[in-house]
């Protein structure tokens, strides 16, 4: 068995610009995923999608959530991440190439970036 059926995380292709999928926490909750926009590899987008679901779990508030998933990718991936989180932001950011994603996660929007 994959890690991902361990998980309940299955991807679906995309049928346009955006990726759906559900992926499940760890308490058996099945949340819908979708990748609006990315500039980052596959597997680093599911590091992003696997950091949030545990972020959601642990955390209850959108800073701290936010907090959670930038400091996990600076200790992976090295500083200067940026994570922003919310039901309701604009933004307009410059990336590193290949660290850009900007994805939902059932209401909330989460946007994840190297830059710096």
């Amino acid at each position: 068995m994959t890690d991902e059926a361990r998980r309940g995380v299955s991807f679906v292709k995309p049928s346009s610009d955006e990726k759906k999928s559900p992926a499940a926490s760890a308490t058996g909750v099945v949340r819908k995923v979708i990748v609006k926009s990315a500039d980052m590899k596959e597997d680093m987008q599911k590091e992003a999608i696997d950091s949030a679901l545990a972020a959601f779990e642990k955390h209850g508030v959108e800073k701290d959530i936010a907090e959670h998933i930038k400091k996990e990718f600076d200790k992976k991936h090295g500083p200067t991440w940026h994570c922003i989180v919310g039901r309701n932001f604009g933004s307009y950011v410059t990336h590193e190439t290949n660290h850009f994603v900007y994805f939902y996660l059932d209401q909330k929007a989460i946007l994840l970036f190297k830059s710096g």
